[in-house]
């Protein structure tokens, strides 16, 4: 790498911005923060501020300004507030990146914003290509912006195809099976949230380590991979892989298969997305074949997992299903954060958002706005029935 690069981290304060973060300090020479973005946890915020030093800080709620404002006053950082002003910010000429590391559909308009203005993006936000992947796929091909992925499965794909002149016939997504893997759908029905959050390999947040209890995660991640890699789904199949060494593989016409292999640690696929095309080198340790006893594979138990089945029914109908797919999603993983549904409901709410939605078979980004906003108000009204 002949220049530093210069990062803006979108979500600073989750699991992926804090690595992200953590992956900067390790190489001052090559990445430099120019840009911090989060939402609520405001201490957390600052402290990266006075670490990193970065030229801007934008916290997305506004009842959050004034303390974050204050703070950082006697350092000269600007401060915005306001999801408008996030948009705004990635037209600065001080940004070569942007890793988009926020939760779910808020992260889909600054990502198309960074795209106009011609920013490269480190992609760790998998909702963003579910619901808007043409939209999203198309401007970046028309804008030329590399669009490199972080979810460790997307990159260990990614990183197969690389030097490749040939398409994929076929992918294999690898999944760990979660905390309830070998459990049936009906004595999951009264599993507590902290038994939900107990991932048995990853540490991430409670969104996304629900929907990989629920596999809901692994659906998701084969929408992205099919815009991300320009697959039929058809292409795209998940195996249970409880050791989570294999990240995930590619069959090529030839029947030869690449899998990108290695220890479990998410500081692997972000710094590789940063540092693309070059790779660095880690002392994040190396995976030992002589303490591997076993590698495992299996398929889902799709009957006690349905939200797998129903991530493929969004994709084969297209339109705007993934976009219904996942704000029911979002709202049915939250109510059951909080306590208001089990976790058996969360496939049945979003069953009936997709039974009873309006479709629309060719959407624009306002008409994924309305589509959003019309199914959050249905899930939640369907989360009140169940209980």
């Amino acid at each position: 790498m002949k220049n530093k690069r210069r990062i803006a981290i979108l979500g600073s304060t989750g699991s992926i911005g804090t690595q992200a973060l953590e992956v900067i300090s390790k190489y001052p020479d090559l990445f430099e923060v120019t840009v911090l973005a989060a939402n609520n946890n405001v201490d957390l915020l600052i402290q990266q501020s006075f670490k990193f030093r970065p030229d801007t800080v934008v916290i997305t709620n506004p009842d959050h300004y004034n303390t974050v404002s204050s703070a950082l006053d006697p350092i000269d950082i600007k401060v915005y507030t306001g999801s408008e002003s996030l948009c705004q910010v990635m037209e600065m000429e001080t940004i070569d990146m942007v890793l988009i590391a926020m939760v779910g559909f808020s992260g889909l308009k600054p990502t198309i914003s960074a795209i106009n203005a011609g920013k490269a993006i480190a992609l760790a936000n998998k909702e963003v290509l579910v619901v808007a992947g043409q939209i999203v796929t198309e401007l970046a091909n028309k804008m030329r912006v590399a669009l490199l992925p972080v979810d460790s499965e997307h990159s260990a794909i990614f990183q197969c195809l690389v030097g490749e002149l040939s398409n994929p016939e076929k992918i294999y997504l690898t999944a760990s099976g979660g905390p309830f893997r070998g459990m049936s759908i009906d004595s999951m029905y009264d599993v507590s949230v902290n038994q939900a959050l107990k991932h048995p390999k990853w540490t991430m947040g409670d969104k996304i380590t629900i929907d990989s209890a629920t596999m809901m995660n692994k659906g998701l991640e084969v929408i992205e991979a099919k815009w991300l890699f320009n697959l039929k789904h058809e292409q795209i199949d998940i195996l249970v892989h409880p050791e989570s060494i294999v990240h995930s593989m590619v069959q090529f016409k030839d029947g030869s298969l690449k899998a990108q292999m290695g220890i479990a640690d998410m500081r692997l696929p972000i710094q590789y997305a940063f540092s693309f095309p070059t790779r660095l080198e880690s002392d994040y340790g190396r995976l030992d074949f002589h303490d591997l006893s076993s590698l495992t594979f299996e398929a889902p138990d799709r009957t006690a997992f349905p939200c797998i089945d129903l991530a493929y029914t969004a994709i084969a109908k297209g339109g705007n299903m993934p976009c219904i797919l996942n704000a029911a999603n979002e709202i049915a993983v939250s109510a059951f954060l909080n306590g208001k549904i089990n976790f058996t409901s969360i496939p049945e709410v979003i069953e009936k958002c997709m039974s009873f939605s309006p479709f629309d078979p060719k959407p624009d980004y306002d008409s994924l706005l309305e589509t959003d906003q019309f199914v959050r108000v249905k899930a939640m009204e369907y989360c009140k029935m169940q209980t």
